[in-house]
């Protein structure tokens, strides 16, 4: 299970949180290190000198432009967050978490990412909403700011502990073998571009007053742990919208010109 989960890191802004980050990676056996526009030095002095013998995962890190690019190929996103959002997530405590992992990296092209927001601001509410879930350190309240690889540090114990125990959890996300692999993060958000450019052209959806709508509806794909199958029906569906809307319109020309 480890070797399939990845942590993100968006916009750093401290080269030793990069190695820091790396050293607690590397104290739990994980190995996989995305950086997304990170705002400092990635593979400078500082950065090596905190990962401690953690070097070989700040030099192997990958540097993304975009969240949407770093996780393009995972099946399984959770946002680290501390701040309460207007729009409820589901949420998971960090036991939580850990626990579910095993099932959500079982199938064959299961892919998992834990992100972390930037040092200063964390998360944005886009980029939250392009998570399955949301997990929460529940620190002490009158002192909650968490050092970044702490963090990091909590929510990699919490995993690894789990993978230790994997082998008594259900193998499916669904306690059943399915008969499709999950559909990918990349194939979730190709769909919510094709949707969301349907209920416009529907009058459906108005870009201009969204009312939440377009957060509310990937909310509710998010966490129908949708497959590669179904994906393909609801892209089908929209393109079968999409084509009887075409003719209906060349339809309303001719008879308007007729």
């Amino acid at each position: 299970m480890l070797d399939k989960l990845r942590i993100v890191l968006i916009g750093t802004s401290h080269p030793g949180n990069i190695g820091g980050t790396a050293r607690a990676m590397h104290n739990m056996g994980l190995a996989d290190l995305a950086l997304v526009a990170p705002r400092c030095e990635v593979y400078g002095s500082e950065s090596h000198a905190r990962a401690s013998g953690a070097d070989a995962l700040v030099s192997s890190a990958r540097v993304h432009a975009s969240l949407e690019e770093a996780v393009s190929d995972c099946t399984f996103v959770v946002g680290a967050s501390a701040r309460v959002r207007h729009l409820p997530w589901p949420m998971l405590t960090p036991r939580a978490l850990g626990e579910r992992l095993p099932r959500e990296c079982t199938p064959e092209n299961a892919r998992a990412a834990l992100v972390f927001g930037r040092e200063d601001s964390g998360m944005t509410n886009g980029e939250l909403q392009r998570c399955h879930a949301h997990v929460h350190i529940p620190t002490n309240p009158d002192f909650s700011s968490l050092n970044l690889a702490a963090a990091v540090q909590v929510l990699a114990y919490e995993c690894r502990l789990a993978a230790l125990g994997a082998d008594d959890a259900p193998d499916m996300p669904f306690g059943v073998e399915w008969d499709n692999p999950p559909a990918t993060h990349d194939d979730l958000e190709r769909f919510f571009e094709h949707l969301e450019r349907t209920l416009i052209d529907i009058d459906f959806h108005d870009p201009d007053n969204p009312r939440q709508l377009m957060a509310r509806l990937r909310r509710l794909f998010m966490r129908s742990h949708i497959d590669s199958m179904e994906m393909n029906i609801l892209r089908g569906i929209l393109g079968a919208v999409n084509k009887q809307r075409r003719a209906s319109s060349r339809q309303e020309y001719h008879d308007g010109n007729g």
